[in-house]
Formats: structure tokens, sequence, C-alpha cells
């Protein structure tokens, strides 16, 4: 299942400096994708939305990406 990708990618940027900052600066789920794909990660974005268990923390998204990841 791609979830464990997608936590993957989440446990990696905590590590990452660099990946931490360019997740940070996404502000599209297009644009996100595009750098997990970079980073040998693969997932789709129906994945990452409720009710699905959010893989990322407030800390690690844009304002923009954290509501659209992490609502209830």
């Amino acid at each position: 299942m791609a979830i464990k990708d997608i936590k993957a990618f989440s446990d990696k940027a905590r590590t990452d400096s660099e990946l931490k900052e360019k997740l940070l600066a996404c502000q599209k789920v297009r644009e996100l994708l595009t750098l997990a794909k970079d980073g040998g990660f693969n997932f789709i974005e129906d994945e990452m939305y409720p009710p699905n268990e959010p893989q990322f923390t407030a800390d690690q998204l844009s304002e923009k990406m954290a509501k659209a990841l992490l609502r209830a």
C-alpha cells in the first residue's frame, strides 16, 4: 500500500533539512507529489486525504497544504 510510502516520505522530511524546506515550500498537492516522486516515493493524491490517517504534521506543511491534508 502506498500509505507506507507517504509515511516514509514524511519521516525522511523530518530528518533531511533540505527536503523539509522543499516540502514547506509546496503550495499545491501536485508540487508535493512531484517532490516525493523525485525522491523515489510513489503515492497518489487520494491516499493523502481523510479518512486516511494523516502522515504529515502541521509543522511539515505550508499553511495551505496543512488545511487541505490535515482537515478532520
